[in-house]
């Protein structure tokens, strides 16, 4: 990269983290990556058992395509948190992307999304989340703005490696720290108990069947998760599946 991007990419993120709370810094970078970048949104989740965590994102939109690929179980930010590479999906309107995703393909033509990139953070051995950028174009990113985008996941990597945490406070310590798009997660792990005790299957096929009930009436997981906590929906057997 030459120097004056880097610095140019090292000035932005600086003023978007300067003085900021811990719990922010995820949200600041997010909007860091949109100023460096050709990009209208991003969103940054952690690594979870089973989908991913939620952390935060740019805006409305990026929000809302984190949960479409926590739902469907699919999408360019999964496959990056699998194998700990960058996944450039850069048209997802015709050609490989749209029919390796078709389904997220769809939801995200519907947002008025064309191309994401998915960057792992931190490294092929330890990958403890993805930074997730949004196009509205179909297109590649320049050899630049991917070193840009390297930054920022990089900073990313850093930020929340040092978050504070509690080992004995839960899976996530004890969350003073996470936005409202984490804290929310917890209650899906939830549902996914309750469905294992209701269906007793494992927690893998529980998980599935809540995702299969949120696509089948177009709903996201987390909606139908918070049902399932509440006792407004059950996956009991001999009801043939959920009320």
């Amino acid at each position: 990269m030459p120097d004056r991007n880097r610095e140019r990419a090292a000035e932005v993120i600086a003023q978007e983290v300067g003085g900021a709370e811990p719990r922010d810094v995820p949200e600041r970078l997010c909007a860091a990556a949109v100023r460096l970048l050709p990009v209208i949104g991003a969103s940054v989740s952690l690594r979870g058992e089973g989908m991913p965590v939620p952390v935060s994102a740019s805006g409305e939109r990026a929000a809302h395509l984190m949960e479409v690929q926590a739902t469907l179980g699919d999408g360019p930010c999964l496959r990056a948190a699998e194998t700990g590479a960058p996944v450039f999906a850069s048209d997802l309107t015709a050609g490989r992307d749209a029919s390796r995703w078709p389904v997220f393909a769809q939801q995200a033509a519907a947002a008025g999304v064309r191309a994401v990139y998915a960057l792992p953070l931190g490294d092929p051995a330890v990958c403890v989340g993805t930074l997730d950028l949004y196009r509205d174009v179909p297109g590649e990113l320049a050899a630049d703005e991917v070193r840009t985008a390297r930054l920022v996941a990089d900073a990313l990597t850093v930020a929340l490696t040092a978050l504070p945490h509690d080992e004995d406070a839960g899976r996530y310590g004890d969350g003073v720290w996470l936005s409202p798009l984490a804290t929310g997660h917890d209650g899906v792990h939830q549902a996914v108990g309750m469905v294992m005790a209701q269906r007793g299957v494992h927690p893998d096929e529980a998980l599935a069947l809540l995702r299969a009930h949120a696509f089948a009436e177009g709903r996201m997981v987390m909606d139908v998760a918070r049902e399932v906590v509440a006792g407004t929906t059950r996956f009991d057997p001999d009801r043939g599946g959920p009320d």
